[in-house]
């Protein structure tokens, strides 16, 4: 049965857990010679430039023995008026699944209604899912545990922000979001994610904050990203300025615990909403993030391409 990946809400709490541990188990070597998606050719549709997912997808597609055919937006008839439904309807004749990386989320929704084949978000303006997964995957190789960690995120309430609350109701963890007043996540995810959490009785708990120093309290994993992302940089100089308060620096990790993780989605914008001696401190672990994209997403294409 097709399965897509274009949200968070596409996997059950119990479908997470499992690819946390697959993701740990292909990041240890097990089953390195295994190609068990030989013979698939999947395609990579990406609108936004791209540096760890377009490298981490191609990489794990060739490791686990498929081909990787990368189609930039312009490469492809979209750029020349075929449809939507169209492209996709005939990349299915071709393709086992395709990544997309594309600014509005009901591209990758309507792509996912015509392609027969499975569909993972690599990024949208509402969700970044597959980030989420990898998130996940390096607190719990630096804890050991998900539920009840404290997860605090510092700055803007966008994509991977979504996806974390999204994330964070199905692992049990508690997630804290601090971001000015109008750029909080998200409100139908949020309340989505609370309702989930209160039908399943879960502990977990979601909590939107204005102060950063108020936030970090009692936290495990401090995480930020850029305050301006992919296609908001006519906001940028007004973002900045509502944001110099929310970056993450040696003064806000004195609040922290001392075992604090802190950690960054990448790219970093060095003195913006993290500073150098945060960023290249022994606490963070933004590097091992950006590595187990390449597991995670190993995890996530063995798991749905059949």
């Amino acid at each position: 049965m097709k399965r897509d990946f274009l949200t968070v809400w596409d996997l059950s709490g119990s479908e997470i857990e499992y690819l946390i541990k697959r993701s740990i188990e292909l990041k240890s070597g097990v089953d390195a010679n295994k190609c068990p998606l030989l013979g698939k050719s999947i395609g990579m549709i990406f609108q936004k430039s791209s540096t760890r997912t377009r490298i981490s997808f191609e990489v794990g597609i060739y490791q686990l023995g498929a081909q990787v055919i990368y189609l930039n937006s312009s490469d492809l008839q979209l750029n020349r008026g075929e449809s939507i439904s169209d492209t996709a309807k005939v990349l299915s004749r071709y393709l086992s699944a395709i990544v997309m990386r594309t600014y509005q989320h009901s591209t990758i929704d309507e792509f996912a209604q015509h392609f027969s084949g499975s569909v993972i978000n690599g990024l949208s303006d509402n969700h970044h899912p597959c980030q989420a997964i990898a998130d996940l995957m390096t607190i719990y190789e630096s804890k050991g545990i998900l539920r009840g960690i404290k997860l605090v995120y510092i700055g803007d309430g966008n994509n991977v922000a979504n996806s974390l609350v999204e994330a964070s109701a199905k692992a049990g963890v508690n997630i804290t979001i601090a971001c000015p007043p109008g750029f909080e996540p998200d409100n139908d995810i949020v309340q989505r994610a609370r309702n989930y959490i209160s039908y399943n009785k879960s502990s977990s708990e979601i909590v939107i904050l204005h102060n950063p120093f108020e936030a970090v309290k009692d936290a495990d994993v401090l995480y930020t990203d850029v305050w301006v992302s992919m296609g908001q940089e006519k906001d940028a100089e007004v973002k900045k300025s509502r944001f110099k308060d929310y970056q993450l620096n040696s003064q806000l990790l004195s609040y922290a615990n001392k075992d604090i993780i802190v950690m960054h989605c990448l790219p970093a914008h060095r003195g913006e909403e993290i500073t150098d001696e945060v960023m290249d401190g022994q606490n963070c672990l933004a590097f091992d993030q950006a590595e187990n994209r390449l597991h995670s997403e190993k995890a996530i294409l063995e798991f749905l391409v059949k």
